[in-house]
């Protein structure tokens, strides 16, 4: 939540722009660089890894199958194949050639829910073993990281496993600073490690609904500290609190990274997410990369933006990327952002930095149909923008 002092910036920022309740589109005009876009109207308003294990951790190796293309049955491929934007090093996928463990034993019966929570507590390269065919783990507890057993946890559905949380649950967490998962710094919420890495998965169904400890949100993961990244791998129908002015991340709710190191995400897809804000990641002082991502349909369905105006609980902005706090950046690129909505500010995207030195960038992108129910800044229709300069758009186009 935002100070009095830092609120009253914001005020004055926005100079005309409305209260978030108004139906009115804002006066304040930062104009996009038509010269490099297409843009149409806005509308208004350290230790050396164990043995590989197999199934619930016993002694064996059984590394899971890296199969050429999507088997019959499988999620489609995830991301969008006409990015064109190339993947950093630090951003591609892990090599898994040589897991610490693996999770099943050759059967869909050998995957379970228990299985992975263990898997995930023990840390390491995690692979699944469960038979040819796609196969769906229906969670009955939420797996979480143990902070002292890495650094590195990657868990690597190699394009057959789906994780669901059965509308009942968050899938996935990792939090450097909760004493539970264990402290191994006096620093939590500036270290290195873990550094989690999730890839070649679906998670479907995750729901973190009712639960608000660090600020609620991440329906299917929720991440505080060290690093995260997110390679080749679909999010679907995913949910958080309905309403709140602040918090998040129908799919991916991220607080604090190393350094301010960003968080990558990288030939994925975020469908039909639904929270109060960011109905498919959000976020507090974190950098974002995303690359040759598709995310679509999602929304945040909030009434009364941040901070929540009299009468209202709160929230709506952000209909696919919520992002606050003071100095972080977000670049999109090889992305296509469309059909989400807000029922605040930003059917796209929500970017506000309280300092002011925050910045944003569009490159090879498509940001198309994501209406703003109230407000958005004008010439970047679907976007609400507050920053150190207007974001910088190339080869994009915005509509």
């Amino acid at each position: 939540m935002k100070s009095a002092a830092v609120l009253a910036a914001l005020t004055v920022a926005v100079a005309a722009l409305p209260a978030c309740g108004s139906s009115e589109p804002p006066t304040a005009a930062p104009v996009a660089d038509t010269s490099t876009v297409s843009v149409a109207p806005s509308a208004p308003g350290a230790a050396l890894a164990p043995a590989a294990r197999s199934g619930l951790g016993g002694p064996g190796r059984s590394a899971s199958p890296k199969p050429s293309a999507a088997p019959a049955g499988a999620a489609p491929k995830a991301g969008n194949p006409n990015g064109g934007t190339s993947v950093p090093a630090d951003a591609r996928a892990v090599d898994t050639s040589k897991p610490t463990r693996t999770i099943g034993t050759g059967t869909p019966a050998s995957c379970t829910s228990a299985a992975v929570v263990k898997a995930v507590a023990a840390g390491g390269i995690i692979t699944f073993n469960c038979g040819p065919a796609p196969v769906t783990i229906k969670m009955t507890a939420t797996a979480k990281v143990r902070n002292a057993n890495g650094p590195k946890v990657v868990l690597d559905g190699g394009g057959k496993v789906t994780l669901s949380g059965q509308g009942q649950r968050r899938i996935l967490y990792m939090n450097t600073c909760d004493g539970a998962q264990g402290w191994t710094t006096s620093h939590c919420q500036n270290q290195d490690h873990p550094q989690l890495t999730v890839q070649n998965l679906t998670f479907v169904e995750g729901n973190s609904t009712g639960d608000e400890s660090e600020g609620g949100g991440g329906g299917a993961i929720f991440v505080r500290g060290g690093r995260f990244k997110i390679v080749n791998s679909t999010f679907l129908r995913n949910r958080c609190d309905r309403t709140g002015p602040d918090l998040g991340g129908a799919a991916v709710r991220v607080l604090s990274q190393y350094e301010n190191k960003p968080v990558y995400v990288v030939n994925s897809t975020f469908t039909g997410g639904s929270c109060s804000n960011g109905g498919a990641l959000s976020s507090i002082g974190v950098s974002w990369v995303v690359l040759n991502s598709v995310l679509r349909d999602n929304e945040a369905i909030g009434t009364g933006a941040n901070p929540a105006k009299a009468g209202t609980p709160g929230g709506g902005s952000g209909g696919a990327i919520y992002c606050d706090g003071n100095e972080f950046t977000v670049r999109l690129a090889g992305t296509i952002i469309e059909n989400n909505k807000a029922n605040e500010g930003g059917g796209a995207v929500f970017f506000v930095s309280n300092n002011r030195t925050g910045t944003m960038t569009i490159e090879k992108s498509t940001l198309r149909r994501n209406p703003s129910g109230q407000f958005e800044t004008q010439g970047y229709p679907g976007i609400f923008f507050l920053g150190a300069r207007n974001p910088t758009v190339s080869g994009s186009t915005l509509r």
